[in-house]
């Protein structure tokens, strides 16, 4: 491909697989899917957590090769998602009281944020600071500055991680020979990047069923409300399925053929066998009940989160992730929660992304983290493009207008070549006929006269 500017590069480190885009930024604010590559990484991260360091880092080396060959430059950077089992938010509140009426100004409004950075929480560091509301007497406010107040109390999210969590990730990035942009908070980029402005602020809660963990957040008033990483997902239907003395390569697909997270009471498949390996067979019936206990268990904790804000989330839950793509995953949430949430299921990739023509992208229902990575990249992640060696760009010919040391000299260049017998080189034929014209003359008996 030609030389392109302002490429972004991000990387989402996922339990099954490492998995890097690149995207160009249009002018509209869209973004326009450049390359895509992925590297299958078993047993290298588990719920999100970086498990295997080395493995880790050999797998990005690969996938930055892979997505570098594919756009024709050096790739010096990248944007990489923080997500994993450690990831919560915790309220925090701050108040602040005065000997009488106070003028609010931002000098006051900073101090309580920083009184709220200041918490330690034990092995566990702030990632990001999400402000809510202040309350004021008995009124609730969103900017207090310029109001009077004898107290005011601060409401504040902060999330949260495992003091590890981020810099194992720069261990990897590094030792792959690449810079880190920026480490981005993977929830809040896909919220930014799937829900709508009408969602987040009449109140809903954004469910990402992946394969080691499930995450949820709610919104409404546009202000994020609770965060919170469940260490289940996917992954834990198909080792559930395993318990038919199947490998867990085959559990997979017996979980994507037959699989369903909610069987209809009226549904009578009693007595239908279906084909395992080996010749064996088991009932339909065992395995459904297998796969629908799960997924039961998974939407029975998503919804403990949601419940306290059931009145407040009038857009209801949107689910993406891979694990969401199981058939009747709407009727299985409706039968938790009452049928009183409205369920909207995530299809294909974001409206403000494009894919160029020729990338090879089939499932964009799972990539929807790695999308809304992309999304919120802002700088350049790449460098010069990358060149073919010398003799292939240039092919030296000597010009005819060029004086004859030139062209001894080329030939000089030609002396690592193996020498070859010269054959003796005669008089040239301008030569030749010259002597000939002055044989002539000799042989004239009127010759010297004229040159008298």
């Amino acid at each position: 491909m030609g030389a392109e500017k302002d490429i972004i590069i991000a990387v989402e480190l996922a339990s099954t697989a490492i998995r890097a885009i690149a995207g160009k930024r249009e002018p509209d604010g869209s973004m326009q899917v450049l390359a895509f590559a992925q590297e299958e990484s078993p047993n290298t991260i588990r719920k999100g957590i970086i498990d295997n360091i080395d493995k880790t880092t050999q797998a990005l080396s690969r996938v930055i090769a892979k997505l570098s060959d594919k756009l024709g430059v050096k790739i010096n950077s990248i944007y990489v998602g923080l997500g994993g089992q450690s990831l919560r938010s915790v309220h925090n509140r701050v108040l602040l009281q005065f000997d009488g009426l106070e003028l609010l100004s931002h000098k006051t409004i900073d101090k309580m944020r920083d009184t709220n950075s200041g918490v330690v929480y034990p092995n566990a560091e702030i990632k990001e600071v999400v402000p809510q509301e202040f309350t004021i007497g008995s009124r609730s406010v969103v900017d207090p500055v310029g109001m009077q107040a004898e107290a005011i109390e601060a409401n504040f999210i902060n999330i949260i991680a495992r003091n590890t969590l981020e810099e194992n990730i720069r261990k990897c990035v590094n030792g792959a020979g690449l810079e880190v942009q920026e480490v981005l908070i993977s929830p809040l980029c896909e919220a930014n990047a799937l829900l709508t402005a009408n969602e987040k602020r009449s109140g809903c809660a954004l469910v990402d069923m992946g394969s080691d963990t499930t995450t949820v957040s709610v919104y409404f008033n546009n202000i994020l409300r609770h965060l919170c990483v469940i260490p289940l997902g996917g992954s834990n239907v198909t080792s559930d399925i395993t318990s038919l003395k199947v490998e867990a390569e085959e559990a997979e697909e017996l979980k994507k053929k037959y699989g369903t997270a909610y069987r209809s009471d009226s549904e009578d498949k009693a007595g239908e066998k279906i084909s395992l390996s080996f010749d064996r067979t088991e009932d339909l019936e065992k395995l459904q009940e297998i796969v629908e206990a799960r997924y039961e268990e998974i939407i029975a904790n998503v919804y403990h989160h949601i419940e306290a804000f059931k009145d407040k989330i009038l857009s209801g839950i949107i689910v993406t992730g891979g694990a969401s793509r199981i058939p009747d995953i709407q009727q299985a949430f409706a039968r938790q929660t009452g049928g009183d949430i409205n369920v909207r299921i995530m299809k294909g990739h974001p409206e403000s992304v494009t894919v160029s023509f020729g990338v090879q992208i089939t499932d964009h229902d799972r990539l929807n983290t790695l999308y809304s990575l992309l999304l919120a990249g802002k700088e350049n992640c790449v460098g010069e493009i990358a060149k073919a060696p010398e003799q292939n760009e240039f092919v030296f010919e000597p010009k005819q207008d060029e004086p004859e040391q030139n062209a001894e000299s080329a030939a000089q260049n030609t002396s690592d070549e193996p020498e070859t017998p010269e054959k003796p080189k005669g008089p040239s034929a301008l030569s030749r006929l010259w002597r000939t014209f002055e044989k002539m003359l000799s042989d004239d008996p009127d010759g010297d006269d004229e040159n008298a």
